[in-house]
């Protein structure tokens, strides 16, 4: 887990060394153990480690081998590395070093460009391959690494991080008009490739991006599993699928124990996290250490899941930390997650996310976590309509529950200079639930979630806030082989029990049913979800300031309303229209966007 960048030059001038450095120095926090620089005549690329597998300095980066004529930055983690080692060794090739990185490196010598359909992991990739004269850009099959491009006339730079690119300075900070109205419409989600600002892209998910020395480039997507049944399991029953999904889990989990040091979980005491501790107990796991903080609670509503999170500790007898967190600690840690925001996330949980792995991170490296599971396995609100729905009405259903506002509703908000006169978020739901290889309108959403939603919502809020302090989290529920399988499940069998139906029959063979079926819960932050005491202060700030008036993002008709009236700010999903509003110009302003 590190931070990469780089930098290409098309136009015969030399690549800026000194750019690359600033970029490389903006990501010491994902990769405080070392760092690393090296270049060619038309490339320089960029490397922050943070050392998992092979401690030594045989697995720093960047990685060169030069009787290969390649050289290397990665970030990620390579589950399957010692068998694709030793087929690799078998096929003639030498190792220099136990890393997974000298893996990939030799997995492209051997392979080619098809080196990733090889790849069981997580992983952002910037290789350069001398001989050929080209970069090879790549990112894992579900974005769980990020991989940000900023391009101008004669050059590319890329970078594990928004504001790294920021960093190195000569990039387009306008808004893009077409981000924004997706930000404002999907929970502050900005779909690959975007980005709110003009001149950053991202590399979509299991997307190789190839880019020859002359400046042209190429893209093909090399994973895309289908959401229709499979006439190999046309026999399978409830029974069949839970052994099925039960097995792939089991194997996901084990995958992710591959490192050099010990290995935690973020126990929020909801389902998948106590799976995830259940089948690490399974497996042998002992004295495992588990992870779980909480908030002040707000009248009805609890600022904590303890009494879950005990429950599965004492089952499991895991070494567990509870942190405790006041309202008072929340407004400061407001702004440092909105430093290590490496784009606007409006999330409620993400400033709990930062908060746990400040603390996660003083005793581990590594941890595991149950993000993705709501959507690969239809653990959602909004899925249960859309088991009745027809096909072609799947993008009207999904709208109805999900969208914070609708176009018409934007056009009256967003600044003029902003304003669309298509409805963006619409066109590209219909367009992407539309697509052929989606069998039902639940299998059609389900397919928008795990792969166009989640890498800009969890996946990134995730890889954001751990990497802040240095922290690697691996996520078993997006492990590709259990997500394709899910992919094929017959959806009455997530949707079943208020969903996540074949999840919680595979939990019910090790955890208690007091945690499996009690109520649905998120990471529960009162002070965020309702925005008031000194978060309010903070978002008011924000949005009444100068450069916030002067940037014109929103009609101060609408800002000074919702700032009167809170009660009307409430949103789709429990999200809240006035944090979305205020977290966007808090980032904007603590990045000196302008």
């Amino acid at each position: 887990m590190c931070g990469i960048s780089g930098e290409a030059r098309f136009d015969g001038r030399p690549p800026d060394a000194a750019a690359v450095t600033r970029m490389t120095e903006a990501m010491r926090s994902r990769g405080p153990d070392d760092e690393g620089l090296c270049a060619d005549d038309w490339v320089i690329l960029g490397h922050r480690r943070l050392t998992i597998i092979d401690l030594s300095d045989s697995g720093g980066q960047p990685m060169v081998r030069d009787d290969l004529g390649l050289a290397l930055v990665f970030n990620g983690c390579v589950y399957n590395y010692p068998e694709l080692r030793e087929e690799l060794r078998n096929a003639g090739y030498e190792f220099h070093s136990t890393s997974d990185t000298e893996v990939i490196l030799v997995a492209y010598a051997h392979w080619g460009e098809r080196f990733v359909d090889h790849l069981v992991g997580m992983f952002a990739i910037g290789l350069v391959d001398r001989n050929r004269r080209r970069l090879v850009l790549a990112r894992d099959r579900l974005g769980i690494k990020p991989l940000y491009l900023a391009e101008t006339p004669g050059r590319l730079r890329f970078a594990s991080t928004l504001p790294a690119l920021l960093r190195a300075g000569d990039v387009d900070t306008g808004i893009d008009p077409v981000a924004l109205h997706h930000y404002l419409s999907w929970h502050s989600i900005v779909p690959a490739p975007r980005t709110v600002l003009r001149g950053v892209r991202k590399l979509p998910p299991a997307t190789v991006r190839v880019i020859e020395a002359d400046g042209r480039s190429r893209e093909q997507v090399y994973w895309q599993p289908d959401y229709v049944r499979e006439p190999a399991d046309a026999g399978m029953d409830a029974a069949d699928w839970r052994a099925a999904i039960g097995d792939a889990l089991r194997t996901a989990v084990r995958r992710r124990l591959v490192a050099d040091v010990p290995v935690g979980v973020l126990l929020s005491g909801g389902l998948d996290s106590s799976l995830i501790v259940a089948l690490l107990a399974e497996a042998g796991q002992e004295h495992l250490r588990t992870f779980s903080i909480g908030f002040d609670s707000r009248g009805d509503e609890s600022g904590d899941e303890f009494h879950y999170s005990d429950l599965v500790a004492r089952a499991y007898d895991t070494d567990h930390h509870r942190i405790r967190l006041a309202d008072d600690d929340l407004a400061p840690a407001v702004r440092r997650a909105v430093l290590a925001m490496t784009e606007p996330m409006g999330s409620h949980d993400v400033v709990a996310f930062h908060l746990l792995s400040e603390q996660v991170a003083r005793h581990v490296k590594v941890a595991q976590s149950g993000q993705g599971a709501d959507e690969v396995f239809a653990g959602y609100g909004y899925h249960q309509p859309l088991t009745g729905a027809p096909r072609h009405g799947a993008a009207e259903t999904f709208a109805a529950a999900f969208f914070d506002r609708d176009h018409d509703e934007l056009r009256a908000i967003v600044g003029p200079a902003y304003t669309l006169e298509h409805d963006a978020s619409r066109d590209l739901l219909t367009e992407h639930l539309a697509a052929p290889g989606a069998q039902t309108a639940l299998d059609a959403v389900l397919r928008l979630d795990t792969h166009l939603m989640l890498p800009d919502d969890p996946v990134k809020r995730v890889d954001s806030m751990s990497m802040a302090w240095g922290l690697e989290v691996r996520t078993p529920f997006l492990d590709q082989d259990l997500v394709t399988l899910a992919a094929h499940c017959p959806p009455e069998h997530k949707v079943a029990q208020g969903g996540k139906g074949v999840l919680k029959e595979v939990a019910r063979e090790v955890l208690p049913a007091e945690v499996i079926d009690r109520p649905k819960g998120y990471f529960p932050v009162p002070a965020l979800r309702n925005v008031d005491g000194p978060v309010r202060e903070l978002v008011a700030e924000a949005l009444q300031a100068p450069v916030a008036r002067e940037r014109g993002l929103f009609r101060p008709e609408y800002v000074a309303r919702l700032l009167a009236e809170p009660d009307r700010a409430e949103a789709a999903a429990g999200s809240n229209k006035l944090w979305q509003l205020g977290l966007l110009e808090l980032w904007l302003q603590t990045h000196d966007i302008r």
